[in-house]
């Protein structure tokens, strides 16, 4: 597997985390992408940034989502393509 280009940034406990790494790992298996995950609790400055919006998908260090993950719309991130809300 590559470098990570996901980063899930997720909370102990959180059920939309659950569905999060679920999805982000089926895609991430799906391209052959690298990805991680980030406690945000375990980082004060990550607590702040994003504790509110848990759990948030980057992609290669841009926010790509919150929340819920699209996994087309990931898809489409990892491969160039034009990802923005429409």
């Amino acid at each position: 597997m590559s470098e990570a280009r996901i980063t899930l940034i997720s909370r102990v406990g959180c059920h939309l985390c659950e569905d999060a790494r679920a999805a982000v790992a089926r895609v991430a298996d799906e391209t052959g992408v690298g990805w991680r995950e980030l406690d945000v609790d375990a980082d004060p400055a990550r607590a702040d940034e994003y504790g509110d919006r848990v759990p948030v998908v980057l992609v290669d260090g841009r926010e790509h989502g919150y929340w819920r993950v699209e996994e087309a719309r990931l898809r489409d991130a990892l491969a160039g393509r034009r990802w923005s809300l429409r």
